[in-house]
Order: structure tokens, then sequence, then C-alpha cells
């Protein structure tokens, strides 16, 4: 048996896009947990538990590194009647900014 050049190639795009998948989900739940404290914090509630990507960029973080930008938008309420939506906005692997839509108070 012997492996060709086009093998080894399928094979490391293959191990990569796994790695892509396993860090995107990684990342997914760091969204998560951002997006659920600071609905804690501020006395509403996050609707479904979770957090739908809505792009990615590259961006330079403060020490000039590039790193992957990646948005997340979520659902929640503040009455339990209207659904508001917010963002989450990852930078790597932290936090960049969070912001809720403007909303009723309890």
């Amino acid at each position: 048996m012997t492996l060709e050049l086009r093998d080894i190639a399928l094979v490391l795009l293959l191990m990569t896009g796994a790695y892509w998948w396993w860090l995107g989900s990684a990342v997914k739940e760091v969204a998560l947990r951002v997006a659920r404290t600071h609905c804690e914090a501020l006395d509403v509630q996050l609707l479904d538990e979770s957090v739908v990507l809505r792009g990615l960029w590259l961006k330079r973080d403060a020490s000039g590194v590039v790193r992957v930008r990646r948005s997340y938008t979520f659902e929640f309420t503040s009455t339990g009647d209207e659904r508001y939506h917010g963002g989450v906005v990852i930078l790597g692997m932290s936090m960049e900014t969070v912001q809720l839509e403007p909303h009723r108070l309890n």
C-alpha cells in the first residue's frame, strides 16, 4: 500500500476541517456563557439557551495578532411577552462586545 500526495492532502484537509469545527464549537460555548451571564446581570431571560453564528471576519487584537472575529445573535425577554435581539462578538476566544436591543423593563 502506498500513499499518494493527494491522499495525504485529503487527510490534512479533513483534519483541518475537524479542528476548525471543534474550535468553532468551543467559541460558541464562550459566546453562550457571555450571553447568559449578561442577561442574568440585567435581569432578563435568555430565550432558547442558544446563540447563532451570524458572521466571521479576521481582525487584529490589541497586541496586533490576527484573530478570527465571530458575531453571534441571541434572543431574550424582559417581560415574558416580547422577544428582543442581542448580540455577542468574540475575538479569538475573548469577548469583545455584547449588546442588547432596547427593551421594556419589568
